[in-house]
């Protein structure tokens, strides 16, 4: 999984029949500064992100078709969390 941020939304008039009634967003994976790292992808939504949100995205084909029930959905990316808050402990244990 890794944190990302939504940037943008597709929107499509034609589309796969499994994504019917799916949003689909632009994210932006993230570093632990919250700088922007790599390239933007498209990942369903599952929680009803927005734009502007950082997010918990799932980046793997198997596990993302598992969510949806369905070997045969073309996914590679979803959204399972909105993140509220990032806490990172030292290597001491402590905040």
């Amino acid at each position: 999984m890794i944190i990302c941020r939504v940037t943008g939304d597709i929107v499509s008039t034609v589309k796969n029949a499994h994504f019917k009634g799916k949003k689909l967003l632009i994210v932006q994976p993230l570093d632990l500064q919250g700088e922007a790292e790599g390239n933007a992808f498209i990942a369903i939504d599952t929680v009803q992100a927005g734009a502007g949100d950082r997010v918990l995205v799932m980046r793997e084909g198997g596990s993302a078709r598992i969510i949806f029930e369905d070997n045969e959905i073309p996914v590679q990316a979803v959204i399972t969390a909105i993140v509220d808050e990032l806490r990172f402990l030292e290597k001491d244990g402590e905040k």
